[in-house]
């Protein structure tokens, strides 16, 4: 077991395979947030939520590409906290990747805790009990091994995907006039009852910074990849398909919904208000089954991702080295359970601390995203010079660099700052801008450390005689 750990991230396990691939990158894209948020947003922008949808995949489908060039060049588990690292020094690697790392355990009581209430709706039985089920059985089949985590996943991908492109074509042949019994049809939704921008364009990005966080997980291929035997092909496959599967799932889906129903009538939701107003039997059914597989899957890879960035933290000293220790079948098991335990208590938390607390909690961890995409941009923008400057020649290779990169910085740092300036989003920005200076903090000084012993090792004292 130690002997896998020592040899780094060569020890873990590298069953994944391309279809595993494949629909990792696909769920990453299809978040529980698409089913549950998109009718918040759509409530803010009208039909022009489109806007905001297209704005927000392009700046997922740049920084995609920056990270994907990076991942193509050097597959690593830790992804984008090791490229920061390599690129802006120890203190960048370590504050990202703790940084990604409570993100991610937060994730798990969000999304425990919506799976407990749709389950205990449609069965019966304590909420806790069945969050505490669901947690407990993606943890033992992310204990078994890699592959149980691609293969979950797998399925989990393929049920959202078939539940998506089923919607679409429903939607498509309602407009269409196709469904006899349908009550919507047509597109005049898309400027009635009040334009197509009836908030203004204000309103266009305040709904972008809300769909914003849908696209969160998106990078989780880069990660998973560096377990198949193949990153490099996995990695170059899902960064090219990237654009197609945010037009088609997210924007094609949203446009289905915006043309069909009015704005300000999705109290439902959007996704099962479009599918009642259709005359579809059942729609409540079916949406719960589809959002608790997507619920079920952003957990699943919160485990996963959580646990794999704890244990290339261990690998460069950021870390405690027993998160190190791997199964004979390369899971860090250690990692895993820690991820889950810390996860847990937040969801017990949840259930214990009264709501504004845990909302505070969430809070620290509101901006994450933006934060990471950020650094993904500046390390992309060292290590893509460096790559240019030495001849290297990826297959994947960022656009019109180093202009296109510098431009998403930019864009980055003025959506953080109308975060700011949004009452929606400030406690969120102001309290993840407060967990970021406390994490960079920690890295300068653990940095400072690491420096210190290495220069203790290569320079050792001068023996007296």
């Amino acid at each position: 077991m130690d002997n896998n750990a020592a040899n780094g991230t060569q020890g873990l396990g590298t069953s994944l395979k391309p279809r595993h691939i494949t629909m990792i990158s696909i769920a990453g894209i299809i978040g529980a947030g698409l089913f549950v948020g998109s009718a918040n947003a759509i409530e803010e922008a009208g039909p022009a939520v489109i806007l905001a949808y297209l704005m927000a995949g392009t700046l997922v489908v740049l920084v995609m590409r920056m990270l994907g060039e990076m991942a193509v060049a050097n597959p690593d588990t830790g992804s984008f906290s090791v490229y920061a690292d390599r690129a802006l020094g120890g203190w960048a690697g370590f504050s990202i990747g703790w940084l990604y790392w409570w993100f991610w355990v937060l994730v798990t009581p969000v999304e425990a805790t919506a799976a407990a209430a749709i389950l205990s709706d449609l069965i019966g039985g304590a909420q806790w009990v069945w969050a505490l089920a669901v947690t407990l059985l993606l943890t033992i089949t992310n204990l078994v091994s890699v592959g149980n985590y691609g293969e979950f996943e797998f399925w989990f991908a393929l049920i959202k995907v078939v539940a998506i492109v089923a919607f679409i074509g429903i939607g498509v042949a309602a407009i269409f006039g196709l469904i006899p019994d349908s009550q919507v049809s047509g597109i005049e939704h898309l400027w009635q009852p009040d334009g197509f921008m009836p908030n203004g364009f204000g309103a266009v990005i305040a709904a972008m910074l809300l769909t914003m966080f849908s696209f969160t997980g998106t990078e989780i291929v880069t990660i998973a990849a560096a377990e198949s035997p193949d990153p490099e092909s996995g990695i170059s496959r899902a960064v090219n398909s990237v654009i197609w599967r945010i037009s088609l799932f997210y924007v094609g889906s949203i446009f289905v919904i915006v043309a069909l129903m009015p704005y300000n009538e999705l109290a439902d939701g959007s996704y099962q208000s479009t599918l009642q107003a259709i005359g579809i039997p059942g729609s409540k059914l079916i949406m719960d089954l589809v959002i608790l597989t997507a619920v079920a899957s952003c957990l699943n890879s919160a485990l996963y991702t959580a646990s794999r960035m704890l244990f290339s933290l261990a690998e460069r000293r950021d870390a405690p080295q027993a998160v190190r220790k791997l199964t004979g079948n390369g899971v860090p098991w250690v990692a895993v359970l820690a991820s889950m335990v810390v996860g847990f208590l937040a969801v017990i938390g949840n259930y214990l601390l009264p709501e504004k607390i845990f909302g505070y909690l969430l809070a620290t961890s509101g901006a994450v995203a933006l934060f990471v995409y950020l650094v993904i941009a500046a390390s992309q923008f060292v290590l893509g010079r460096s790559m240019r400057s030495s001849g290297e020649r990826p297959a994947v290779r960022m656009w019109l660099f180093p202009y296109l990169t510098v431009a998403v910085i930019a864009l980055i740092v003025v959506v953080l700052v109308l975060m700011a300036f949004d009452p929606d989003q400030q406690q969120a920005i102001a309290l993840s801008v407060v967990s970021a200076v406390f994490i960079v903090a920690a890295g300068i000084v653990v940095n400072r450390r690491h420096a210190k012993r290495d220069d203790d090792v290569v320079s050792p004292s001068p023996i007296r005689g």
